[in-house]
């Protein structure tokens, strides 16, 4: 299912850090920042905090120090992402054939064959 307040690109971006990393500290996501976002730790915080109020991430305290996960799995947030471009966006009908993706850094061939049943769910009901 995808959040109500689905993610922007950077949002995506730093939801990859968690997909591969896990829990994560704010300190360690600033550590593992890609290129080209310069954030300060107050920053990166920030963002983890908005993430985590649009139901992207959710956060617990571990030993005193707080961490976050993502807080949906990672092929529901990419099927509602590519869902919302494909069929909205650029008005696909049909089957979406989420093989497109095979050569994914981010997605295993399990994700793959799941990403293939949320892309299509409406198709097999008849829209």
């Amino acid at each position: 299912m995808t959040p109500p307040n689905p993610p922007n690109e950077t949002e995506l971006e730093l939801l990859k850090l968690f997909w591969k990393g896990g829990v994560l500290s704010a300190r360690e996501v600033q550590d593992r920042l890609p290129a080209g976002l310069d954030w300060t730790g107050s920053t990166t915080r920030t963002v983890l905090e908005r993430m985590r109020g649009k139901g992207l991430l959710e956060r617990r305290a571990v030993h005193g120090v707080a961490v976050y996960e993502a807080a949906q799995a990672k092929v529901d947030v990419l099927g509602g992402v590519l869902r919302r471009l494909m069929r909205g966006v650029l008005e696909v009908d049909g089957p979406l054939p989420a093989s497109a993706f095979s050569g994914s850094q981010v997605l295993t061939e399990a994700d793959i064959a799941h990403l293939q049943i949320l892309l299509n769910r409406d198709e097999e009901n008849g829209g």
